[in-house]
């Protein structure tokens, strides 16, 4: 059998190079378009947008003139770490209620994914209109039960506007970590929970011990994804509060929109875009050191075998 051609050996590259050289086209574009517009600032006059080139000046300018960037970061970062937190601790502990047998859990299961295959707008509108201070639900069921005397206005309060979009990112986005959870959950193996009932492992020692551990890295998968999504959160501010009452939902990628399509400051837009990105870049760097440490990895092998050589 005679050797196959160049072209032969690697007919399979030649003919997907066309579509993945338009896909990264595509997606490297606008990247490096962004991060030109960064460096410059853009004038507009008529048809015409007038370049002026001022290196790093964008970003040193939003740091050192810009007190409501840095404001907006504090804001976004307390908002991140709250519904990230949350969302993490309530969809780890559905998906351990979800996980045990009992009747009709896969119409809970099915039940549980409505609130995240919701579009963001919807829920935002829907939320608006639960916290409606006049014909709320909120507010009414409260009244109902006697725990409030009169009618809150959740919205028209930098607290309860924070804690508002916050409630229902966390309503909205926790499906998905009870999802991913359930899916690690089942593959742990049962044995390892019946050789850790011997040595005496059980209840929150058992999650602790063995649950945790072997699910560690999908719940360093889910912290990166939700902080990056919590980062990038601008539908629920611009429906229910835009960014008020006194900027206290400004989140960045709120402010970014207003810098760049109410300020007509799209050089200052893009510079706050690449640092919201670098700002990420970093919290994945960070959970993965802390997650993913030296050592953790065999640890988690030596704790399945071990419980795999007392079964034996």
């Amino acid at each position: 059998m005679k050797n196959k051609s160049y072209f032969d050996r690697h007919l399979g590259q030649f003919l997907i190079a066309p579509g993945t050289l338009v896909i990264f086209g595509v997606m490297l574009t606008p990247i490096f378009y962004a991060f030109y517009i960064s460096l410059n600032k853009l004038t507009f006059r008529g048809e015409n947008t007038l370049y002026d080139f001022v290196g790093f000046g964008n970003y040193v300018d939003i740091v050192a003139k810009d007190p409501w960037f840095s404001k907006s970061i504090l804001t976004t970062l307390e908002f991140t770490l709250l519904t990230v937190a949350a969302e993490i601790v309530l969809g780890i502990g559905i998906a351990l209620v979800l996980n045990k047998e009992f009747f009709g859990r896969g119409f809970v299961r099915g039940l549980m994914i409505l609130p995240w295959a919701m579009p963001t707008v919807v829920n935002a509108v829907m939320w608006k209109w639960i916290l409606n201070p006049n014909y709320g639900a909120a507010n009414g069921i409260l009244l109902k039960l006697g725990l409030i005397e009169n009618k809150v206005y959740w919205l028209a309060t930098p607290r309860g506007a924070f804690l508002s979009i916050l409630v229902a990112n966390v309503w909205k986005e926790t499906p998905y970590v009870v999802l991913l959870t359930i899916a690690a959950l089942s593959t742990i193996p049962e044995d390892l929970y019946e050789a850790g009932s011997i040595d005496g492992a059980g209840g929150w020692k058992a999650f602790w011990k063995i649950t945790l551990p072997l699910i560690k890295q999908v719940v360093l998968i889910l912290t990166i994804t939700k902080t990056i999504w919590a980062f990038q959160t601008f539908d629920l501010v611009v429906v229910m509060t835009s960014g008020g009452p006194e900027n206290s939902t400004n989140l960045l990628s709120y402010y970014i929109y207003r810098v760049a399509f109410k300020m007509n400051r799209f050089g200052s837009a893009a510079a706050m875009s690449y640092s919201l990105s670098m700002l990420c870049f970093l919290l994945t760097f960070i959970y993965i050191k802390v997650f993913m440490g030296s050592g953790d990895e065999p640890k988690q092998d030596k704790l399945a075998k071990k419980q795999r050589r007392q079964l034996r």
